[in-house]
């Protein structure tokens, strides 16, 4: 980093000096984006400025889409993102030769289990879509009967992780009426969260797993941030946490 480099640490910053970054220059916050403003992280890291987290990790935690071309190695099988309707019309080809009968549709932009639709195949999904009645583009993927849900927090060295539960409803999310029970994670499956968020590029993360009936754990989701109801964090704990990391990560940029 050169002497003269510039550090921004807030949205109101970056917005007033955006035209001016260059190489160097590190923003050091989650930027503030509208949908559709994604292009803006491209820009930035064009220019060779360092982004803390890193862009790939901001983009990944506001697009299920992205999360999913990302990771789909570390998803249910055959999880597919479905830009258009020759994409759909591929995946009913693709689900019929596997044999998929339910599916489970993600809406790109929505948490929290808000944007997570149950469709008794994929045929029901084409139906709606080509009525205008889905939104491209999504993530779809086999629907995964009597799986549990686990939420993992990896703050650097803090590692807390709890089953979701909710037996009227399979979106497990405590905001949709689920309840929380504290786990240990096997070393496998804390070797995948570090594993993924190693690929994803993410310095911190919630990661909902998914664990089958066959004892497969799979990725469900990762963002940056989430909701720490159910968890034994504190949330004054959890925002000295991502402090913590952001500073140690900011200070190695300035070496």
């Amino acid at each position: 980093m050169t002497p003269c480099a510039c550090v921004i640490k807030n949205n109101t910053d970056l917005s007033r000096l955006y035209p001016t970054l260059t190489a160097g220059d590190i923003v050091s916050c989650r930027i503030r984006l509208k949908q559709g403003e994604e292009h803006l992280l491209l820009d930035l890291v064009e220019r060779g400025v360092n982004l803390i987290p890193s862009a790939t990790s901001q983009l990944a935690s506001r697009s299920k889409t992205f999360q999913a071309r990302l990771l789909s190695q570390y998803m249910v099988p055959h999880t597919r993102v479905v830009y258009d309707n020759h994409d759909l019309l591929d995946a009913i080809s693709f689900f019929g030769h596997h044999t998929v009968g339910k599916v489970v549709l993600k809406h790109d932009h929505k948490n929290a289990g808000l944007g997570i639709h149950l469709y008794r195949d994929i045929e029901d999904v084409y139906n709606q879509a080509a009525n205008n009645g889905i939104q491209y583009p999504f993530v779809i993927q086999p629907f995964i009967a009597d799986s549990r849900d686990i939420r993992v927090i990896i703050l650097d060295d803090y590692i807390e992780a709890y089953e979701r539960w909710n037996p009227d409803n399979f979106r497990n999310n405590l905001h949709c009426g689920g309840k929380a029970n504290a786990i240990q994670l096997s070393t496998g499956q804390l070797n995948l969260c570090k594993t993924i968020m190693q690929r994803a590029l993410f310095p911190y993360a919630h990661l909902d797993l998914m664990i089958t009936e066959k004892q497969n754990t799979v990725l469900a989701e990762i963002n940056l941030r989430a909701g720490i109801r159910g968890a034994k964090i504190t949330p004054e704990s959890y925002k000295r946490a991502i402090t913590n990391i952001e500073q140690k990560l900011l200070q190695g940029s300035l070496r």
